[in-house]
């Protein structure tokens, strides 16, 4: 005989263990679906009773320790992700769900993290042990090399002073940051070949306590950050075959060695910033070929002789690169000043071919009309060791003007250049050459007391023409004004030729009209005047808010004073001005005001009855002030105290 089959049966066993999943939650805890909600509950332990068929389980923010681990834990097997972080553990805890992935024990007390513990976790891929107190001495030899499925080990934020010893082999993403290590030894990354990410900020590690194959052995390291150490160069021997991004920001390096980044063709962002740097060996970045972004911020740049190939490589950068943080702190007179819109003029060059004198700054305080004349020698008649050249002293002319006299001695000049402060925002520079000349190159820039605070301009003014007038400049601002001549192909040669000088414009309070000479400057209009219009507006709209507000007040402080001087009854008052007062048989609301009070009946259909006795109200000053009040017909003034009916009728 066939049995037959019943459609009924598989959707009774469905039921059965859905209702069997649904008994087995906790009492402690809340259940829904695959997760179990026992965390913040102070437990202790954790709940016994924990079914099959979930997957996450809350624990954290609880008082759990070591002892509350039962064994039957151990055996539940649908449970792949545990928080325990914010218990009281000092131990790394046993009788975890054996097939747990993702386990969060942070913000504990951790101190010993042991073998037996970890080798129950054999499909662990993800460990998290931030902010415990787990030393060097407080891991067993080869205790994280148990847990065999390990990829992530998060140690931030305890107390090791050496990389543990044996870490497994399936590792891709270890984090030491925030530590106490200072030692990196030669074997510390051994067999841990497929390692991706390693950081090792905040940590006590100086150029001695890092071995020089202890990183070589990283051959998949692809972000490597040594950040807040104490490193004075770049550690050696970095692993250049995957490298993408590397981290020394907040260091002590004062230098850079021209190898240090050899081979890492792959990298694409580097951070050197907060360090101690003052300059870089030219080709330092030539092997950087894959680089994106380069930080470089607050570092000591001395922006001399030796700036001038970084200028030059940031200039010739494309526009996938992106480089920040090359600003001058030194010498003082470029100090702020960003490095890539420096001209090789203003760098002070000890063997160049061709000396000027100090430029004399113009100041505004002088005649209407100043000029300075600044010479340069003939490039056609070159000399080995070209004297120093000096400005004459200046003397003053009919018009007012302040000239220079020509030198004196055989060499004649070539170039001769002047600048006119005109008014507070126009400078007219002026030129005589003595060479052809196919075209000037005018570059300007407004200088501060200490730093540079505008950016670099420049114009190109055709060889025919014998100057310029740079307009839209800043009152009483000092600036920095080069004249280079270039050549037939439109090429200069910095310091050969080039003028540069520091001129000073006039104060606000000279209008352009006054010294317009030119049909240039007849067209340009004091560049402050839009702000003033709008100045003066800003200020008419002010007052008048200003003055309806004031009537506003007005007006509410007198209607204010008109509510006050009636006798009303409001809750908005202080208690010190009022008072509440009733009968026995007639509840009506009797008013008190102020320092005095007069008894009245709100309810002037009812007369007061009853018993009442009146008790001096003190004054907010502490004093009560008595006088005599004629009884009035529809009051009533008595003590059912006996108390004599003439004491007892009184204004306050």
């Amino acid at each position: 005989k066939y049995c037959k089959f019943n459609p009924w049966i598989p959707i009774l066993l469905g039921l059965h263990m859905h209702f069997s999943w649904a008994t087995t939650c906790p009492e402690e805890c809340r259940c829904d679906r695959t997760f179990v909600y026992c965390n913040e509950r102070s437990l202790t332990s954790v709940p016994l009773g924990l079914g099959e068929g979930y997957k996450t389980l809350y624990l954290h923010n609880n008082q759990i320790n070591n002892a509350g681990f039962p064994l039957e834990m151990h055996n539940v097997a649908s449970v792949e992700t545990v928080y325990l972080y914010g218990n009281q553990l000092d131990e790394f805890p046993v009788n975890l769900p054996k097939n747990v992935r993702v386990l969060h024990l942070q913000e504990n007390n951790i101190q010993m993290v042991s073998r037996a513990a970890l080798a129950q976790l054999l499909r662990l891929e993800e460990l998290y042990l931030d902010d415990n107190s787990i030393s060097t001495v407080g891991v067993e030899e080869g205790a994280f090399r148990e847990a065999i499925s390990l990829k992530t080990l998060f140690l931030t934020k305890n107390h090791l002073s050496s990389v543990p010893i044996g870490l497994p082999e399936e590792l891709r993403e270890l984090r030491l940051d925030e530590n106490r290590i200072a030692l990196i030894a030669e074997d510390a990354f051994e067999n841990v070949t497929g390692l991706e990410l390693l950081l090792l900020d905040g940590n006590l590690l100086m150029d001695e306590g890092i071995s020089p194959g202890a990183l070589q052995t990283l051959v998949n390291l692809k972000t490597l950050s040594l950040a807040r150490n104490s490193l004075t160069v770049p550690p050696p021997n970095l692993p250049a075959e995957f490298l993408v991004k590397l981290n020394l920001q907040d260091n002590q390096m004062n230098e850079i060695p021209l190898t240090a980044f050899r081979g890492l063709h792959r990298l694409e962002r580097l951070d050197i910033s907060n360090n101690q740097l003052q300059s870089l060996t030219q080709g330092v970045f030539d092997g950087l070929h894959g680089l994106r972004q380069l930080t470089v911020r607050n570092n000591l740049w001395l922006c001399d002789c030796n700036i001038k190939w970084v200028i030059l490589w940031l200039k010739s950068l494309p526009a996938t690169l992106n480089v920040r943080g090359f600003m001058c702190q030194k010498p003082e007179r470029v100090r702020g000043m960003v490095i890539r819109e420096l001209t090789l003029e203003l760098i002070q060059c000890p063997n160049s071919t061709a000396t000027v004198s100090q430029p004399t700054l113009l100041s505004s305080s002088t005649a209407e009309s100043a000029t300075q004349t600044v010479f340069t020698p003939a490039h056609s008649q070159p000399t080995p060791n070209p004297p120093r050249l000096t400005l004459p002293s200046p003397t003053s002319s009919k018009d007012g003007e302040q000239r220079t006299n020509d030198p004196v001695g055989p060499m004649q000049e070539s170039l001769r250049v002047s600048f006119a402060v005109l008014n507070g925002s126009c400078i007219q520079v002026r030129w005589v050459s003595t060479f052809t000349v196919t075209a000037y190159k005018v570059t300007w820039v407004k200088q501060g007391h200490s730093l540079i605070t505008g950016p670099m301009q420049e114009s190109l003014v055709q060889g025919e023409r014998e100057g310029i007038i740079l307009t839209n400049l800043e009152p009483k601002s000092t600036y920095r004004i080069c004249v280079d001549p270039l050549d037939a192909f439109n090429h200069d040669h910095p310091g050969d030729d080039t003028i540069c000088s520091e001129v000073t414009t006039k104060s606000a309070s000279f209008h352009s009209g006054d010294n317009a000479t030119g049909p240039e400057q007849t067209t340009q209009q004091d560049p402050s005047s839009p702000f003033l219009l709008a100045g003066l507006i800003g200020g008419a709209v002010l007052v008048v808010l200003v003055v309806l507000l004031s009537i506003f007040c007005w007006h509410m402080h007198k209607k204010g004073r008109s509510d006050s001087s009636k006798w009303k009854y409001s809750r908005g008052k202080r208690k010190d001005d009022y008072c509440e007062a009733g009968t026995k048989k007639d509840n009506s609301i009797l008013e008190m005001t102020e320092t005095s009070f007069q008894i009245v009946t709100l309810n002037n259909e009812q007369l007061l009855k009853g018993d009442f006795c009146i008790q001096p109200i003190y004054t907010p000053n502490g004093g009560v002030g008595f006088s005599d009040s004629q009884r009035r017909n529809n009051t009533t003034a008595y003590c059912k105290n006996s108390v004599p009916e003439t004491d007892t009728c009184h204004k306050l």
